[in-house]
């Protein structure tokens, strides 16, 4: 049996591969929504969000504002000790909206309650590039020279015709620089991706990969473009069918592949695909299809053509 660079057989640098590596055992997110929201929400860059965006569709039903953090880390612990028993501690996943779009003092109520918590080794916080400063950092740093702190950072793509097409509200260069401040610092920091976007091809999103790979992030997220009923992107392809182009599961497979092959090796694939509940698609999708099941056909399609994470990085690298 063939191990990997990251410690494993699996051929991709999994999420759990690299909490087994740091932690020596299993890590179970918590997500809790601490009321934050949005720069182009609120008005300071616009009032319609983003085009793709409802929250709604991947927050957690016990995930409410109204309720402390303390009592939904609490819920959220409950609910994965019994479906998760093998799960020794948990880091707490700030996900809705925009977590670092408050004052620093809002942001140490926040942060200070959920490390407080007995249970919780660590925090995700989840932000957009423009919503972070060198202050805010700073605390940020401070958190962890004592507790596990990951910031994941809403990039979506690393094209800027599309980011403004999509009511962003920042360019790539932003992202860019975001990443590398936070990384200076030594706080560990991820960045999402949205596969499938209109105006881009499959040659530009496996393109796209050299400049990933570029980033310096630890860890990354993937998922295949979803329509949510009475989001603005609803109806542009109400309005635009021909503009979108939609992956049976085997092609976004086949896409995903191409793409891991060309990552960087030491990058942890957090996610590759996303899920949200029925009632939330504005379009048939994939149907019931879980994640899990989607990763078991990845690890079968991956051993299937005998290929891996990286395998045609130095490549792909020499040739730019």
């Amino acid at each position: 049996m063939q191990i990997y660079p990251w410690g494993d057989s699996r051929r991709f640098y999994s999420y759990a591969a690299y909490f087994r590596r740091m932690f020596g055992h299993r890590m179970q997110k918590v997500t809790v929504n601490a009321g934050f929201t949005c720069p182009n929400r609120d008005g300071k860059i616009s009032t319609g969000g983003c085009t793709f965006c409802d929250n709604a569709a991947f927050t957690p039903s016990y995930c409410q504002p109204s309720k402390s953090i303390t009592q939904q880390i609490d819920e959220g612990v409950e609910f994965h000790r019994r479906r998760y028993r093998e799960a020794q501690q948990y880091l707490v996943y700030f996900q809705s909206f925009s977590n670092t779009y408050a004052t620093l003092e809002r942001l140490r109520e926040c942060y200070d309650e959920a490390l407080s918590h007995p249970d919780v080794a660590g925090i995700v916080v989840g932000t957009r590039p423009d919503c972070i400063d060198e202050h805010k950092l700073d605390y940020f740093a401070d958190l962890a020279a004592r507790k596990y702190v990951a910031i994941e950072y809403g990039v979506e793509s690393c094209y800027d015709a599309t980011l403004q097409r999509i009511n962003r509200g920042h360019d790539f260069a932003t992202a860019e620089r975001a990443i590398s401040l936070t990384a200076e610092r030594g706080i560990h920091c991820g960045a999402h991706f949205i596969l499938g976007l209109p105006g881009e091809s499959d040659e530009m999103l496996i393109s796209q990969t050299e400049r990933i790979n570029s980033l310096k992030i630890d860890t990354i997220k993937f998922h295949q473009l979803q329509l949510f009923r009475g989001t603005p992107l609803a109806a542009e392809y109400d309005a635009h069918p021909e503009r979108f182009r939609f992956w049976t599961i085997d092609e976004y497979l086949d896409l995903f592949v191409e793409i891991l092959r060309r990552l960087r090796p030491d990058l942890v694939v957090e996610r590759f695909a996303g899920e949200a509940p029925p009632r939330f698609h504005h379009t048939e999708g994939w149907g019931l299809v879980r994640n899990e099941t989607l990763l078991s056909m990845l690890d079968e399609k991956l051993e299937q053509l005998g290929v891996h994470q990286g395998d045609f990085f130095n490549t792909f690298a020499a040739e730019i």
